[in-house]
């Protein structure tokens, strides 16, 4: 082909970008048989840009679901036995000032509220766990160093794009496109969308770094996260891997200056001049914005192009994730045919709020960087440094939604949702670290192990699932009742799995709240009740009818 040629290439799916949430959302679509093309400028994954590193309890939960969620382990370079803890000091080499015991879901016990814990891995792992399953799908298509140029909508809603690769023009026709491609995203610009919110007062900057030997001089335990509070050069120091190499965050120092040194930065985090090698620096500045709209026609936006948020407390590649399967397994129903128009409407519904709660918990830790509690003092000896110690200990307490953060993590409810049918109920209130399990219709359906073994989530059905609970159907009457709401479902075309329960009723019975419980693809409730004529509204409801 010619550097002028043009081809024309028809998908359902047009992902434009494919980073983590343009992935997610070509797996989320595959695992309900539709067909992607990604759309990702990057030939290779940045390994000196960790980004991300913390991958929550409920993206691991989304990973379980794909398959890969061992593999994300297997791939991780620290297990979650290896460490779970944030501590915070004066110096990596100095003194404890306080730590924050099983932060980011890292618990070592079987989980509860989640049939997955958290792990600590690194963007490029992550990426690259994703990249080789898109590849080895049958349904989605990766397509790197190439890019979409621009996107017109036709009057029958199909979407033409422009992708350019090499000096190369071709033309592909998609029922949808997903924009996944960041903050500068050509899909948010198509569809007229901006961004609306602050920036962080000063640049941050993230480094990369060597130190042979340094893990056997650090004196503090079980520590994932080092939040360190050394005078003028404040941040968070981790190690990469078990061998040698580690990355830092510098916070509150003014990096745009080129004389800035980033080995000596590195030094005062560690508060030794200790031999270092530099392996990449990268500047950036916290952000939180918001956009005005999530979706013109067949064009929607996800993760980074939607909303961009601060690193603290790890919430934004995993929030760009759930964006993902929220919008990947709705248009799935739209290509395959059983989607009412309200389904996709949902998708912004649901989550904008979602991403405005997140945006507001992480901004808020803008006031409470390891700087803003930085003092000499505390890298002191003698009774008035433990005294400024224990002072600074009991003014870190305000960090603890940053790393016990299950509330937020676990504890959104689509309860405003067109798609979702109230039951009268309240859900728990919204709290950023605590969370209360709860059935009540648009929460996150509550996890609980059966007796086989088996998480409640491995046993729900790929599409809705009709939770039955034992002794709920005891008479032809409820038979009947049952086969019309399989019929309802079929009317359509949703499909509907029906799970009956038995030997765990009581316990469940508390947990659900009711004996009948619909279940969307995602894992949240739809509808639950005792009648399962309702069940037969909710299916209409439920599938955006």
């Amino acid at each position: 082909m010619t550097d002028n040629a043009s081809e024309v290439k028809r998908t359902p799916v047009l992902i434009v970008g494919g980073g983590p949430s343009g992935l997610a959302a070509a797996l989320e679509l595959a695992h309900h048989g539709v067909t992607s093309l990604v759309v990702e400028p990057r030939v290779d994954v940045d390994a000196e840009r960790p980004r991300a590193k913390t991958t929550n309890a409920r993206t691991m939960t989304h990973l379980r679901r794909w398959g890969l969620a061992e593999a994300v382990r297997a791939a991780s370079p620290l297990p979650v036995e290896w460490a779970q803890d944030i501590v915070f000091c004066s110096t990596l080499l100095g003194h404890e000032i306080t730590r924050f015991e099983n932060g980011f879901q890292l618990d070592v016990a079987q989980p509860t509220v989640a049939p997955e814990r958290g792990q600590q891995a690194p963007q490029p792992i992550v990426e690259t766990v994703l990249r080789d399953a898109v590849h080895r799908s049958e349904l989605a298509v990766l397509q790197l160093g190439a890019r979409v140029t621009a996107l017109e909508e036709l009057p029958d809603g199909t979407v033409r794009a422009t992708v350019e690769e090499r000096g190369r023009t071709r033309t592909v026709l998609a029922d949808y496109v997903l924009g996944c491609d960041g903050g500068a995203s050509v899909v948010r610009e198509a569809i007229g969308a901006r961004f609306e919110g602050t920036s962080g007062e000063r640049p941050n900057l993230s480094i990369l770094f060597r130190a042979p030997g340094l893990a056997d001089q650090v004196p503090f335990e079980n520590a994932v996260h080092h939040w360190v509070m050394a005078p003028g050069a404040a941040g968070i120091v981790g190690r990469l891997d078990l061998q040698d190499t580690w990355w830092a965050i510098v916070q509150g120092v003014d990096v745009r200056d080129d004389a800035v040194d980033a080995t000596a930065l590195v030094h005062s985090l560690i508060g030794e001049p200790v031999p270092v090698e530099i392996v990449a620096t990268d500047p950036w500045v916290a952000r939180m914005l918001l956009s005005d709209s999530y979706r013109k026609g067949s064009m929607f936006l996800v993760g980074d192009a939607a909303h961009l948020n601060p690193p603290w407390g790890g919430h934004g590649y995993n929030t760009c994730v759930g964006d993902a399967v929220n919008i990947a397994w709705k248009v799935a129903a739209a290509v395959r045919g059983w989607a009412g128009p309200q389904l996709l409407d949902s998708y912004e519904a649901e989550r904008r709020p979602v991403a405005a709660r997140t945006i507001a918990d992480a901004g808020s830790q803008e006031k409470a960087l390891a700087h803003h509690f930085s003092t000499v003092e505390i890298g002191g000896d003698g009774p008035s440094a433990e005294d400024a110690r224990r002072r600074t200990a009991e003014a870190l307490a305000v960090k603890k939604s940053e790393f016990h953060s299950l509330g937020l993590v676990l504890g959104y409810a689509y309860t405003a949702s067109p798609v979702v049918v109230p039951d009268g109920t309240t859900p728990p209130a919204d709290d950023p670290v605590e969370y209360v399990p709860s059935a009540c219709p648009g929460s996150l359906l509550p996890h609980a192990w059966l007796d086989d073994g088996r998480s409640l989530y491995d046993a729900l059905g790929r599409e809705y699932t009709l939770i039955v609970l034992d002794g709920a159907v005891q008479t032809p009457r409820h038979t009947t009742a049952l086969d019309a709401v399989a019929a309802k479902a079929a009317e359509p075309g949703v499909p509907l799995t029906v799970l009956r329960l038995s030997g765990t009723a009581g316990t469940l019975g508390t947990l659900l709240g009711a004996p009948f419980v619909l279940v969307r693809p995602d894992q949240h409730v739809a509808w639950r009740g005792s009648d399962l004529a309702g069940a037969e509204k909710a299916i209409d409801i439920a599938a955006g009818w």
